[in-house]
């Protein structure tokens, strides 16, 4: 198992916009072979800067949703609402 984090920073003004596009992008992915559960954070602090944790069964899994054309669609609509690029981490346990 392996865990994915994923940073994004909203720009102003597009909080609205962007969780509907983020709750579609995350529904899509629980449907992906090899999605075992996904939760999304917001920073207290900062109500603009999102955290997704998912677990996949394995890196293959997690490569096979970021390489997808679903994905890359996905993320064509809901890159133009961030402030910059999304951050990935990918976790294992320690």
């Amino acid at each position: 198992m392996i865990y994915v984090l994923i940073e994004r920073e909203i720009a102003e003004d597009l909080e609205s916009t962007y969780e509907e596009a983020a709750r579609k992008l995350l529904t899509n992915a629980y449907q992906t072979t090899g999605f075992v559960d996904g939760h999304t954070y917001t920073e207290m602090d900062n109500p603009r800067r999102r955290f997704t944790l998912s677990q996949w069964q394995s890196v293959l899994h997690w490569q096979q949703w970021y390489n997808s054309q679903e994905r890359r669609d996905q993320m064509s609509q809901l890159a133009p609402l961030l402030s910059h690029e999304e951050r990935i981490t990918i976790l294992e346990r320690a």
